[in-house]
Formats: structure tokens, sequence, C-alpha cells
């Protein structure tokens, strides 16, 4: 196809775009600098990749604005309306639609214990350790808790930690949020050290999407202690299409596991970004391939802005279904639904 003049410039123009964030990634290496320069506007960031604006939703008009770091719009595929990244990612005026859904739709608030403390299942809690996440999932499920009530200092967590170990029945702590790893490492590693204190407690597990968005998070420091936590180490990875698999992701997977960690994945099953088998194939192959086990499939959690991403149950199940025929029973996640006040995860 030959360009006309118009639609020339127009990709020298993303051509240079393109090139000055390729030209930023490769000179920076902070994760918290990374942060800072996020997108925080989908107006911006169809710019910066070449698509219509008609797509977002302005910056002002959200209250859950867009954040995404630059390493991972490195990855989403220029003038790709439809790219799986991006869809993500990018506000669209789809979220205007809230006659379905809800502001608590998995029961994180009638499961809390304490401010930040929650216990839905027997031996196990979970910690809402901060607010902040290094990208902002439009289908997020918590996109409406009130963080203003999770405890910001360690003073604050003292409490928790007093509840977690008066309590012998506590196995398992799940640092969540927010995301865990956007934490200071040094408050980070202070509060895996204080839980692995806790006689009873015998297994940390962390959830997290920063290894996918900004591998370069896997810093020595955080390799330290996930290498010196008696403790064992789960690291529960969210990735969602294999599109989000480089060699900077691998790298930073290969570290973790070599520290001791082990590295499971819970994907969630959308709309127009991950819901073909193919796709699903390709991502736990790709996951396998690097040590970590595909864990969860969940269905969409039924949260107020998001269904448009919701896929009809028995999509779910032919997908699954299609797995087990072509990859090893390892391999094959369990596709899930949380239903709150349940004992466990409903699987599908």
């Amino acid at each position: 196809m030959t360009l006309d003049s118009g639609d020339a410039v127009d990709a020298m123009i993303l051509a240079s775009k393109w090139d000055s964030v390729e030209g930023t990634l490769s000179a920076e290496t902070s994760w918290q600098n990374a942060m800072k320069r996020a997108l925080r506007d989908g107006h911006a960031l169809c710019d910066l990749l070449g698509i219509s604006t008609k797509h977002a939703i302005a910056k002002d008009d959200t209250d859950f604005s867009v954040f995404v770091p630059l390493e991972y719009v490195a990855r989403m595929k220029p003038g790709t309306p439809d790219d799986p990244l991006l869809r993500q990612v990018l506000a669209s005026p789809q979220e205007f639609d809230t006659s379905v859904g809800f502001l608590d739709p998995v029961g994180d608030l009638a499961a809390q214990r304490a401010d930040g403390l929650l216990q839905k299942y027997d031996h196990r809690a979970l910690l809402v350790t901060t607010g902040a996440c290094a990208v902002h999932c439009r289908y997020c499920f918590r996109r409406h808790y009130p963080y203003e009530t999770v405890p910001k200092s360690q003073a604050g967590l003292q409490n928790s930690l007093e509840l977690i170990a008066a309590d012998p029945s506590l196995e398992e702590i799940i640092l969540s949020g927010g995301d865990p790893l956007t934490l200071p490492d040094e408050r980070l590693s202070w509060l895996v050290s204080e839980l692995d204190r806790i006689p009873h407690v015998r297994r940390i597990r962390v959830h997290t999407r920063l290894p996918v968005v900004i591998p370069q998070r896997i810093n020595p420091q955080m390799l330290n202690w996930v290498a010196n936590t008696n403790s064992a180490v789960y690291f529960v990875l969210h990735f969602n299409h294999a599109n989000e698999i480089d060699d900077r992701v691998t790298t930073g997977l290969t570290a973790l596991r070599r520290a001791g960690a082990t590295l499971m994945n819970q994907a969630v099953l959308l709309r127009g970004i991950n819901d073909s088998p193919e796709e699903q194939r390709e991502l736990c192959v790709q996951l396998i391939n690097r040590q970590v086990l595909p864990y969860y499939l969940h269905q969409l959690d039924p949260v107020a802005g998001a269904m448009h991403f919701s896929v009809a149950d028995d999509c779910g199940r032919a997908i699954i279904e299609f797995l087990r025929g072509r990859l090893p029973g390892y391999a094959v996640p369990r596709l899930v639904r949380e239903i709150p006040g349940q004992p466990s995860k409903t699987p599908l």
C-alpha cells in the first residue's frame, strides 16, 4: 500500500514518538521513576499510539484515572485500537454504563477483621497494604475500595500484625492492594520480616502485577528478602495476554525464581482481550516455558464500570476444554468465580 503525503507525515510523527519512548526505556532503570513518568491521560495514550481519541474518556471525566507505565505501553502495537494490552488500561466510554455491577463485588468490606485486614477463607488472611498500583486495569475489582482506611505507616499495621499473631489458625498471609510491590523496599522487607517471625505463619503470598508492567521492580533489595525469608514465598502474578511477556519480563521472572519464590499466575477472562482458546493456550505456553504455573482463570468480578469485559460462562468452559486437549494437565488453569460469602473460589 502506498501512503499519500498526509499518511506519510503521520507515520513519521508516530515513528518519532515511538523512538522517543524506546529511548527513554533504554536510558531509565529506576522503577520509582517509571511510576513517576507513567501516562495519566487516555487522550495522551491514544496520541502516542496514533489512534483516535474517540476511544478514550477525557482525563477529567472518570473517577478512576488512566495510569500506565511506558514500559507497558512499549509492548502495545501502534495504530491498533483493539490491541489487547491497550484495552486493559484505556478508559473507554463504555465505563459510563453503570446500570450493572457493584462497588464491592467480592464482599471485601464484609470480610474485614481490621482496617486493611480481610479474612474470607479458613487458614488465610489478606493484608491490603496500599492503594497504589503500577497500572490501573479497567476491570479492577477494587477500583471503588475505600483505600483511605488502609494503614499508611508501620505503626498503623501493628494492630493487624497483632491480630495475625494471636490467631494460630492463620497459616498463610496474602499481601495485596493496590499492589504491595509499590511499597518502598525497606517497608516491604520490614513487613515480610514481621510476618516471618510469627511461628504459625508458614507461607507468604504476594499478589502483584508490577513484574508484568515494570519488570525492573525486581531489584536486588527485593530479591534479598525473598531469598532470606524462612516462610515459603509465593508470587501470584497477573498476566492476561502473551503479548505482555518480553525479554525484560522474562529476566525478572528468572531472578525471582532463582531467589526461591514459587511463581503462579491468575488471569481474568476478558471480552475482546483474551477470550479465544488460541490466545489462552499461547498465554499458558509462554507461562510454563518460564516456570510460572497457570493457577486461576477468573471470571470477571461484577464491578461497576467494567461489565463490557464480561464473557459468558459457557465460553470460559469451552476454552478450558480446548486447553485440556492441547496442554499438559498442570498447565490448564482452573476456571473460577469469586462469590461473596462462599468458603472458597467457586469452580465453573
